[in-house]
């Protein structure tokens, strides 16, 4: 493996931009200082004006292998990931077949080894009966990100309403409990409700059915059960300001026992989008109305929201069609997670700092990651390049989803990613992936 010695480049780690060198060697980073001279054949970059953050952590993407590859498949969502300077996630279980079993999780483990171009995990799934199953993984804790359990329907058997399910693995599960949260009975009444009102509907209802109130009600149901057992919780994308007064600030986040993640699409969207983009834009949960985005904003700023995610979920585009019934919901956004921050970056919203912290530091420590999430000498050598003076456009050539399509298409930001490094290894550069080495299985310090 090539070693890099990256010259004079603004390195963005632990609150601070620094104009270091830094070396790596192998798969991890040797040293960082103010010079660095070497006797080593290195490949030198010169990073004169340009920012290195360490590589973006994803903690949860749809990837869709096995059984749904027609949408997608890790190969081809791993290589746009590492396009965006994701070089890491984590990856959900509502797949065909549901990863109900630690022998189905294992075998996504092995698709990832021969495919990923990323660092990779899986969490195991759960249904109503399958319990016994997820405790099996309390032994495995050092090897797999977590357990998921959709509150809100999802694909196949993985829809647990049961309490009683609910209370023997926040009882007894010792990993971290990711948890997928809206009313299911809130949300048929919503349904009903105005399906009988209007007859047909419109991608602009999806946030009126899937409504703050169904969000609310379950995070409040799951933080329960959480502040019962002293569980270590994470809740997936919250899209409500409601939500927001479950979750405080006062504690430093690896002291925390209930975190809370928010996803690029609801910082960006509001339901006045629903107008321009149609169903394009349904996901669940629902993007929302305005005062929700600028809560969620004020919350990931003051660190009542831990980590940025994209919640990748990419669908044909024949199958974001209406009507309401048929539109698929989930978008697909990780190839530009960094890049759309960086947008915002550039209008004042949020700094290079808490950009690094937010999609970095903060999802190695809610997961505890061994190793990733920060440029630290002994870490692996997951970084990112970036040109923040280089603006590039989102166009369907420069996708690279298999689906073939993306929400921000035709939106320019205001910064290119120059080149990723995974584990040491540069595997894209300015358009071209170098597919030599695979990523790797992210272990957890647990």
């Amino acid at each position: 493996m090539q070693k890099y010695l990256f010259k004079n480049i603004l390195v963005v780690n632990e609150g601070k931009i620094q104009s270091m060198d830094l070396l790596t060697n192998g798969e991890r980073i040797e040293k960082i200082a103010s010079s660095i001279e070497t006797k080593y054949r290195v490949t030198e970059i010169n990073g004169e004006g340009k920012h290195l953050f360490p590589g973006v952590i994803d903690d949860q993407v749809h990837f869709r292998e096995p059984g749904l590859t027609h949408k997608a498949n890790i190969y081809t969502e791993s290589k746009a990931a590492v396009a965006g300077g994701v070089t890491s996630f984590m990856e959900m279980p509502n797949t065909i077949p549901n990863a109900l079993t630690p022998e189905l999780l294992e075998d996504k483990y092995k698709i990832a080894a021969q495919t990923s171009l990323a660092n990779y995990s899986f969490f195991m799934g759960t249904s109503n009966s399958n319990a016994d199953e997820v405790l099996k993984m309390n032994d495995r804790k050092k090897d797999v990100c977590g357990v998921k359990i959709f509150m809100g329907a999802s694909t196949g058997n993985m829809l647990v309403d049961s309490h009683s399910a609910l209370d023997k693995i926040f009882r007894e599960s010792e990993m971290l409990i990711a948890t997928h949260c809206e009313d299911e009975r809130i949300i048929k009444a919503n349904y009903e409700g105005i399906k009988n009102e209007k007859g047909e509907l419109s991608a602009a209802d999806h946030p009126l059915i899937r409504n703050e109130e169904a969000c609310f009600e379950s995070s409040l149901i799951a933080i329960k059960f959480a502040q019962k057992y002293n569980s270590r919780l994470h809740i997936l994308h919250i899209s409500t300001e409601k939500e927001l007064q479950l979750f405080g600030n006062m504690m430093p986040l690896k002291e925390k026992r209930i975190t809370a993640e928010v996803c690029v699409h609801h910082l960006h969207f509001t339901a006045e989008d629903y107008e321009r983009l149609g169903y394009k834009i349904k996901c669940n949960p629902a993007i929302k109305a305005p005062n929700n985005k600028e809560a969620l904003w004020k919350a990931l700023l003051d660190d009542r929201l831990d980590v940025i995610a994209t919640d990748h979920a990419p669908h044909l585009l024949t199958e974001k069609e209406g009507p309401y019934e048929h539109a698929h919901a989930g978008l697909p956004l990780v190839q530009h997670p960094l890049l759309l921050m960086l947008h915002y970056h550039k209008q004042g919203r949020i700094s290079l700092e808490k950009i690094a912290e937010k999609m970095s530091h903060a999802v190695a420590d809610c997961f505890q990651i061994e190793n990733r999430g920060y440029i630290r000498e002994g870490c692996f050598a997951d970084l990112v390049l970036v040109d923040n003076n280089l603006p590039s456009t989102v166009t369907k050539e420069n996708i690279f989803y298999k689906c073939g399509w993306s929400p921000l298409e035709n939106f320019t930001f205001p910064a290119s990613i120059v080149s990723t490094f995974v584990s040491g290894h540069k595997v894209y550069e300015n358009g071209s992936h170098d597919e030599s080495i695979k990523g790797q299985r992210m272990r957890f310090k647990r």
